[in-house]
């Protein structure tokens, strides 16, 4: 199911970046694909579609390979152009860009292996993933986090991930492409 329609949409992403070349579309593509990806699981989080976690692992697994080294070799040293969605701050914070490129890498890691533990609602009647963590010296807010509640922490490995909630992982997921998004990404031309 989710293979197909990740397809149509690399495809279609594909279409949507005309005037982009090179490197260039190569990134754009792999970033709609991931953004395809986290759109197709997004309501299973939230409790609005049905939770299939085969569907749930794939999309991670399909984030995870865009994701890390995979990531940052698609955008190397002033490779802007006038198709690219890039603002010039990623290579003036590369260390920043760096980081959130691999912190988004284990953590997509760690969505294919909690894919299996289902949603927080749903785990031993637990109300949410704070709970799970060890109560409020984790929790966030709710809004900011997709509704989870869990605040990122970038010092968490799959380990630790895969022990958590799908939903948890998938807001740290989630949270991780926003803060790239808005220090890294212009609006659309």
């Amino acid at each position: 199911m989710i293979p197909a329609a990740l397809a149509i949409g690399v495809a279609s992403a594909a279409l949507a970046h005309t005037g982009a070349t090179g490197i260039v579309k190569e990134r754009m593509v792999a970033m709609s694909a991931m953004g395809d990806a986290v759109k197709a699981i997004a309501p299973m989080m939230s409790g609005e579609a049905a939770y299939d976690a085969e569907v749930v692992r794939e999309a991670a697994e399909l984030i995870g390979s865009h994701a890390g080294s995979a990531m940052t070799e698609l955008f190397p040293e002033n490779n802007e152009n006038a198709a690219s969605y890039v603002k010039d701050a990623i290579w003036e914070d590369w260390d920043t860009f760096t980081e959130l490129a691999e912190r988004l890498h284990t953590y997509s890691e760690g969505l294919a292996l909690a894919a299996d533990n289902g949603l927080a609602s749903s785990r031993n009647g637990m109300a949410d993933a704070g709970a799970m963590m060890g109560g409020d010296a984790m929790m966030g807010s709710g809004d900011m986090m997709g509704g989870s509640g869990m605040m990122a922490d970038a010092t968490m490995g799959r380990e630790e991930l895969a022990e958590m909630p799908a939903d948890a992982v998938f807001a740290m997921v989630s949270e991780t492409c926003s803060s790239c998004h808005t220090r890294f990404r212009t609006e659309a031309k």
